[in-house]
């Protein structure tokens, strides 16, 4: 029984010369989708995903953001963003205060054991990212993180 040329072939591989492989919004979200399942992969053994791992990171360097703020960073919905504290808050990780500038508002702190789980948990993320991102040059990455943040955070005008 003989089949069609490129019956073989994974899914993917045949669609790679679509004209969407040219879109730069489809590139940047294959490109987040295959960032996240290795950041997700390096992130298990601590009990945390890509966003619980991004807010406990934001709270250990990012001086008391509120909820507010995280949401509006991560460019999450505020209920997600109330669903990951209130997961890490859960196992110890972080703590929730009211905010001095508006007593309506929760800023969130990392605690002693959200630090240490932190400090572990950045090994293995950069570890995952190298690994991720393995066909880059060390200069390429460095580029391709500046431009990134070029799109993610434009100047304002």
């Amino acid at each position: 029984m003989s089949t069609a040329a490129g019956e073989d072939a994974t899914p993917a591989s045949r669609l790679e010369h679509a004209p969407l492989v040219d879109d730069l919004g489809f590139l940047l979200a294959r490109a987040a989708a295959v960032s996240h399942a290795a950041g997700n992969e390096a992130l298990a053994a601590h009990g945390l995903k890509v966003r619980s791992y991004s807010v406990l990171a934001l709270a250990v360097t990012g001086g008391r953001p509120s909820q507010r703020e995280l949401a509006a960073f991560l460019r999450l919905d505020p209920s997600q963003v109330v669903a990951l504290i209130d997961d890490l808050e859960q196992r110890g990780l972080v703590s929730r205060e009211p905010d001095p500038r508006d007593r309506r508002a929760n800023v969130v702190s990392a605690t002693l054991e959200g630090r240490k789980v932190y400090r572990r948990a950045l090994a293995d993320v950069e570890s995952g990212e190298r690994r991720a991102h393995a066909a880059l040059s060390n200069t390429d990455r460095i580029e391709l993180a500046r431009l990134l943040r070029a799109v993610a955070f434009p100047a304002e005008e």
